[in-house]
């Protein structure tokens, strides 16, 4: 009798052992002389228990975990009982409480699939969207994703759709397709987590996106830190080209789209979409003036659609489903859903993927569990190292791109990082200061030298050098970032510093802001 285990190759599996526990069930079934299939899937996101190894039955996948090499004869002989119980068995995968009140929408085959399986990807609805598109006008296909309500998920949040018209109604003999991969917010990995979890998603949206605004070529521009990624993604990419879904004629349509797998340069700006376009260009990664927009002059000066990874692995269920379908999903203009990342202090750390509206709290306690150390949570920052520190009065504010704006914060990638009660917010702000001026392209004033004489103020703050007068000095100096830098890097450093002064005055030394009164 035969059985299938299945056993993540994702980065953080790996991290955990999960190659060695690997070994040892292959090692293990040999010495038994037992039929045993092992597939390496992409990760399910509940991180705390990685290595976390599923069992195929009659009724479904049972999950175990975390799972050590050690543990390897004892769940076979569970296994062959189709998986009966064991101190490490949660039971049905699907029922898991964390998986189960998802909504997985661009993470439904994340976890199930071999990730360079071409027919396994077609079994669980993959290509259906490109077929689709195949079958349309690129005006048609530019309308699906505008209705659908799909804004960028890289952290900007521009509406997908718009981008995408303004490249299919800009002349040029030459458009191309850039999709960034280089995810380097702190406690950020869906990017990381799709690409090594289901590649041919990625790969399917981005020859959708050529196909609506008439590119022919697509750049894939991953993460310098990500090198399983990069090496599954050019496995995807052969898998694609000889399945025929990538090349000069797609499944015999006469279109012609093809993707290049691109190393980043391992700086923070180059997320930056202009920078990540220069480094593409073989330049370093500076910030250019906007306008020109990269939608009308973009990659070697033609019109180009840059997007996320998220944004364009979300494109094939559009296209599949239809746009009301992904539109039925979220509130406000925050449309669809969002995966969120769970970090930092926190007990069940991993992917959420979930339609906006539901509250920071639920997303903290219903799904992390609380704080790891068990100590009271005390602050949270939310959309990366640019993303301000939220107390607990504001987590009862829905995750909604709005909502967040009106809280002078952002949802940004969806990372999510807590702090329990020991953290030192002073020194917080100070660190988000000094990132911005370790990881600034320099080209603006503002960035390149606020930054510093930024973290020099915080510095003297904390020092306990004329607190109030440098305080006031140091808000100043965040408007002026705010106003009169380039790009996002500079412009948004300042969240999380004037965040961590409103809402935690004491870390600093200083008594709490007073609240404006009106006559």
């Amino acid at each position: 009798m035969s059985h299938t285990l299945y056993i993540p190759l994702d980065t953080a599996a790996l991290a955990m052992g999960a190659d060695a526990v690997a070994d040892a069930f292959s090692a293990e079934a040999t010495r038994r002389g037992l039929d045993l299939r092992i597939v390496r899937n992409g990760s399910r996101g509940l991180h705390w228990l990685e290595p976390l190894v599923e069992v195929a039955t009659p009724a479904g996948r049972v999950a175990y975990g975390p799972v050590t090499p050690e543990d390897a004869p004892s769940i076979l002989d569970a296994a062959w009982t189709d998986g009966a119980a064991h101190p490490l068995c949660h039971g049905p995968t699907e029922d898991i409480p964390f998986l189960k009140k998802q909504e997985r929408l661009t993470f439904a085959r994340v976890g199930l699939i071999d990730p360079l399986s071409i027919p396994d990807y077609e079994a669980h609805g993959g290509y259906a969207g490109l077929r689709q598109a195949l079958a349309m006008d690129p005006g048609a296909i530019v309308d699906a994703v505008t209705e659908s309500g799909l804004r960028g998920r890289g952290g900007a949040a521009f509406p997908t759709g718009v981008k995408w018209r303004t490249v299919l109604q800009t002349p040029g003999t030459q458009k191309y397709i850039v999709c960034n991969a280089d995810e380097g917010d702190s406690g950020t990995f869906s990017d990381r987590m799709l690409m090594e979890g289901d590649p041919c998603a990625l790969i399917e949206g981005m020859t959708i996106a050529g196909l609506a605004v008439g590119a022919t070529r697509g750049y894939l521009y991953v993460r310098s830190e990500y090198p399983q990624a990069e090496r599954i993604l050019a496995g995807a990419l052969r898998a694609a080209r000889e399945a025929g879904w990538l090349g000069d004629d797609i499944q015999g349509s006469g279109r012609a789209f093809d993707i290049e797998l691109r190393r980043g340069a391992g700086a923070y700006i180059c997320g930056e979409e202009t920078s990540l376009l220069e480094s593409l260009e073989g330049r370093r990664g500076l910030v250019r003036a906007k306008p020109p927009l990269p939608a009308v002059r973009g990659l070697f000066g033609c019109p180009t659609v840059i997007n996320n990874v998220i944004s364009l692995a979300t494109v094939p269920f559009i296209l599949a489903r239809g746009a009301q379908a992904y539109r039925d999903f979220g509130m406000g203009r925050s449309r669809g859903t969002l995966p969120f990342q769970l970090a930092g202090n926190i007990r069940h750390g991993g992917l959420v993927e979930k339609a906006f509206g539901l509250t920071l709290r639920e997303l903290l306690f219903e799904f992390g569990g609380g704080s790891a150390s068990g100590r009271p949570l005390r602050a949270i920052q939310v959309g990366g190292p640019l993303g301000a520190y939220l107390p607990e009065s504001q987590w009862d504010t829905p995750l909604d791109y709005e909502a967040f704006l009106a809280i002078s914060a952002m949802l940004g990638h969806g990372g999510v990082v807590a702090f329990d009660e020991t953290a030192d917010m002073a020194a917080l702000a100070e660190y988000a200061m000094e990132f911005c001026a370790i990881e600034s392209c320099g080209k603006c004033t503002p960035c390149r030298i606020g930054s510093v004489r930024g973290t020099e103020v915080i510095r003297a703050i904390r020092e306990g050098q004329d607190r109030e007068a440098r305080a006031e000095l140091l808000r100043d100096l965040c408007d002026t970032m705010m106003a009169g830098s380039l790009c996002a890097l500079g412009g948004m450093t300042p969240y999380p510093v004037l965040s961590a002064l409103r809402h935690f005055p004491e870390d600093f030394g200083l008594a709490a802001e007073q609240p404006l009164h009106t006559a």
